[in-house]
């Protein structure tokens, strides 16, 4: 957001107070709790101006928290439930809303629990942000890619003027995960950090799409096609089937969307653990396997199967397109076993799309590596935070809270290294 700052003298004296790399919203939280306890702030970031992905989650709405109560939401990150929720105590969901509200921008609750500005602009909160920070003397430093430390400890960076050195008393890096690298997030930092002996686990997809493998005629007329409303049904690793309504779109590779993002955690495990995932769709919600049977035995006389599908279930279109592709054409001549289908119908998930193309990523700084305060136990005086983390969740608001969560405690511990100047 702000122009960028020519590089000093390499052998400047250390920086005053902290350094925060990264310029996303765990980056800028670690700086604004900083500040807020008078501890001098230089931020860091790679890109020519800060908050990128911030600006374009907010696109089609900015999701920032949501309005699921405690324990519920903590319950959200899964495995890293209690870690997570141990930020949440510091910055939990209605002080995110009070902070926005700091600002002027009111927030509201969507009918699925979903916390949206009033305006659901990303923009206006971004740009208040940053002024705030500014005036309150966060110097920012942009297009200073970070690329690690030198031999004497010294945080280094690639910039248009050439390498610069910056000895820090104290660091938080905020980099991001390895979603969505033209914006920053490119995940690059993992291999800079077990350099150092950090334990740092795969970056992989989360919140994203899978591959099928559709024939060319599916692909070439229903790629892009809304399938929904539908029920998605999988099996966790204990072989206990779970059940979630929502909707998704058939792509020219696969499967993505609300509901399979929701799930993607669960069917990305199973890929690995087996080779690929098994997810059911009931294409009839409502509608009970023993009615759907008797209106599908009706007489169909000289109507196609087609038209005898969309008059007696309802499915035209890709729903009905989804079972010439995935069934033989003994089932779709059989009214029970076709009737089972509808309600059950199978689509083996080869493989996760890109990392590259997922909302999220999974995977990052193990959290064992890190003490309570997020600093790195091999790292004195190193701090991490938001989506660099081995955390996840699904979307509707769980993302951005803890990546400001995230970035609010490893700022006050930060602070507290420091000495609480």
């Amino acid at each position: 957001m702000s122009p960028a700052m020519p590089p000093s003298d390499t052998h400047e004296p250390t920086l005053p107070g902290l350094a925060v790399v990264g310029g996303g919203p765990a980056g800028l939280m670690a700086a604004e709790a900083a500040r807020a306890a008078g501890i001098e702030v230089d931020l860091f970031e790679g890109k020519g101006s800060v908050g990128r992905k911030f600006l374009i989650a907010g696109k089609g709405g900015l999701n920032l928290t949501h309005g699921e109560g405690r324990p519920a939401f903590d319950a959200r990150y899964r495995e890293r439930a209690a870690a997570v929720g141990r930020w949440l105590d510091d910055f939990d969901p209605d002080a995110l809303r009070a902070w926005a509200a700091g600002f002027g921008i009111d927030t509201y609750v969507g009918s699925s629990g979903r916390v949206f500005p009033r305006d659901r602009k990303a923009a206006p909160l971004l740009r208040a942000w940053v002024r705030r920070l500014r005036d309150q003397g966060v110097r920012f430093h942009v297009q200073h890619r970070w690329t690690g430390w030198d031999d004497a400890g010294a945080l280094c960076f690639e910039t248009p003027a050439g390498p610069l050195r910056r000895h820090a008393r104290a660091t938080v890096l905020a980099l991001g995960g390895a979603s969505w690298p033209q914006l920053g997030s490119d995940g690059a930092w993992a291999h800079t950090l077990r350099g150092v002996g950090v334990d740092v686990r795969p970056l992989e997809a989360s919140n994203c799409g899978f591959d099928i493998g559709w024939s060319d005629h599916f692909r070439e007329r229903h790629a892009g096609a809304p399938i929904k409303p539908v029920v998605g049904i999988w099996r966790d690793a204990t072989g206990q089937e779970h059940h979630l309504q929502g909707e998704c779109v058939a792509t020219s590779h696969g499967i993505e969307g609300s509901l399979v993002y929701a799930l993607s955690a669960p069917l990305r495990d199973a890929i690995r653990r087996d080779g690929s995932a098994r997810l059911w769709l009931d294409l009839v919600p409502g509608r009970s396997a023993d009615r759907l049977a008797a209106e599908l035995a009706r007489p169909r006389g000289k109507r196609s199967r087609s038209e005898h599908l969309r008059r007696q279930a309802g499915l035209s279109g890709v729903k009905a397109a989804l079972l010439h592709e995935c069934l033989p054409a003994a089932t779709l001549d059989d009214p029970g076993a076709l009737s089972a289908a509808i309600k059950r119908l199978p689509l083996e998930l080869r493989a996760t799309r890109p990392v590259a193309e997922a909302i999220s990523s999974a995977g990052g700084v193990a959290l064992e590596a890190l003490d309570a305060c997020l600093m790195a136990r091999v790292r004195p005086g190193v701090f991490l935070a938001g989506e660099m983390l081995d955390w996840e969740a699904p979307t509707g608001g769980y993302l951005l809270q803890a990546c400001f969560a995230s970035g609010m405690r490893a700022g006050r511990c930060a602070v507290a290294w420091l000495g609480g100047e």
